[in-house]
């Protein structure tokens, strides 16, 4: 099976689940619908998940390998957006959104430093390149990020 169709079939597979809904609504905590992700946003979520199965890489911008930064970077310049490298840097882009505000595409960051970024891909899910040894993933964030969050900020 190429690439090209492993992707497909796990965006596919997403879809069908729910962790990528085919509008650009996003359901907040309490199940209503909150603000719309903006169309670059949604280019960049687009791009990021097409990305799930690919190695991490340290230092990665794509495509081939991606590191936690490298990833976000890569979506959102495929979207038509020019964010900068590193995690550090990233955390002061854009404007920063409570938790209970998030929207498809916004930026995640955890650790102190902060150290790891991932994107919000809605209902509560986010896609992120972990580390050595694993594939761009994406993660329910209740079952540990939730705890390591130490801000988010819109970027488009």
């Amino acid at each position: 099976m190429t690439r090209a169709a492993v992707t497909l079939s796990v965006f596919l597979a997403i879809s069908t689940t729910g962790l990528i809904s085919a509008t650009r609504a996003v359901a907040d905590e309490h199940g209503g619908v909150s603000e719309w992700a903006s169309y670059t946003a949604e280019r960049a979520v687009t791009y990021a998940t097409a990305q799930v199965g690919t190695p991490y890489k340290f230092g990665g911008s794509g495509p081939s390998g991606f590191d936690c930064s490298g990833l976000v970077q890569w979506a959102y310049k495929k979207a038509g957006k020019a964010i900068s490298r590193t995690t550090y840097t990233q955390y002061r882009e854009g404007s920063a959104v409570p938790r209970s505000r998030l929207r498809r595409g916004d930026l995640l960051f955890f650790y102190s430093g902060p150290s790891h970024v991932g994107m919000y891909v809605g209902n509560g899910h986010m896609i992120h390149a972990p580390r050595s040894g694993r594939l761009v993933q994406i993660v329910d964030m209740a079952r540990y990020y939730d705890r390591k969050l130490v801000g988010a900020r819109r970027v488009a």
